[in-house]
């Protein structure tokens, strides 16, 4: 896959990332509550906000995953799990390292996939937290290339 498929995101596609983002935390976040995945939903407008949004599509135009990064970390990445495998996340992820310079990621401890993912990736963990930045008792690994 090559990066002629990644763009910035807008406004417009905040509903589809949000999609993408429910199909991808249903197949790999089974560790949260229900309430706290309404939490974080409601959440995520606020948080696309927040960082510079990246999308991934190819020739249909079809949004199949998205990147978001503030600094040098990546904050978000999400493939919709009908495209999950396909090295969509890879590119995104490629993406990031060579054009963004992104050298951190936090990830939830529990979301296994996406720890062999980033580890795989050349990511080591530095350090651990009990909690997540909401608060909630989800701990998070820091990574670092």
């Amino acid at each position: 896959m090559c990066n002629t498929g990644i763009k910035k995101a807008t406004k417009a596609d905040y509903n589809t990332l949000l999609a993408i983002w429910e199909s991808a935390v249903l197949a790999t976040h089974d560790f949260l509550s229900e309430e706290d995945f309404l939490y974080y939903k409601s959440r995520l407008p606020i948080y696309f906000d927040h960082v510079k949004l990246f999308i991934y599509t190819e020739t249909d135009n079809t949004i199949k995953g998205f990147l978001g990064v503030s600094e040098d970390k990546i904050e978000m990445l999400f493939i919709d799990n009908q495209y999950r495998g396909s090295g969509i996340g890879k590119a995104l992820l490629g993406f990031a390292i060579d054009n963004l310079q992104i050298k951190k990621v936090d990830v939830n401890e529990q979301n296994k996939q996406a720890l062999a993912f980033y580890k795989n990736s050349g990511f080591s963990e530095i350090d651990r937290s009990q909690y997540d930045s909401e608060g909630k008792h989800y701990p998070i690994l820091y990574m670092k290339l």
